[in-house]
């Protein structure tokens, strides 16, 4: 039997270690499982291999955590034979396009807030950012809305004022 110095082992540039083998396939899985979470027209979408799809589709059903646990590593297997860079964009995309909502949602609170609160100073405000607005229609629905939170009855008139915040903020936004 001939021993080999560890010296004498040429040093494969090439092949990735171990750990980082691991953390790829780790990172895959994780987006497999972020898969899991995409509403069906997403996943139309992304044009996923069928064997992908359909046990992204699988996991779904089982209910199980032991059966969910080993489908999530077969999807995560599945994903190392893919082109994960572009799903992993496609889901990027997807999140950004949340995150902007989100953000677009808290705003158009904080404004309905923020009127029904200090109407005069934040209408004045709101003008002065977006002088296309309607202030009259702005006005009668701030004090609705107002006086349906002073008789506690069921907020319409804020729900008209938060879609009246939206399309004046998602004009201003095109």
């Amino acid at each position: 039997m001939i021993r080999r110095r560890h010296d004498d082992l040429e040093p494969d540039a090439e092949r990735p270690s171990k750990g980082a083998r691991k953390r790829e396939a780790h990172d895959l899985q994780a987006l497999g499982e972020e898969l899991i979470g995409l509403p069906d027209e997403v996943l139309e979408e992304l044009q996923l291999p069928e064997n992908l799809r359909d046990a992204v589709l699988a996991a779904r059903r089982f209910s199980s955590h032991g059966a969910q646990l080993r489908q999530r590593q077969y999807i995560g297997k599945l994903m190392r034979k893919v082109d994960a860079e572009s799903i992993r964009a496609a889901v990027q995309v997807r999140r950004q396009q949340q995150d902007a909502a989100a953000r677009q949602f808290k705003r158009i609170e904080q404004w309905r807030e923020r009127l029904l609160r200090e109407p005069e100073t934040a209408l004045a405000d709101l003008l002065a950012e977006h002088p296309q607005a309607d202030a009259a229609r702005l006005r009668v629905l701030i004090a609705n809305a107002t006086e349906e939170a002073r008789q506690g009855s069921a907020p319409r008139a804020a729900r008209e004022l938060f879609h009246s915040l939206r399309d004046l903020l998602a004009a201003a936004a095109a």
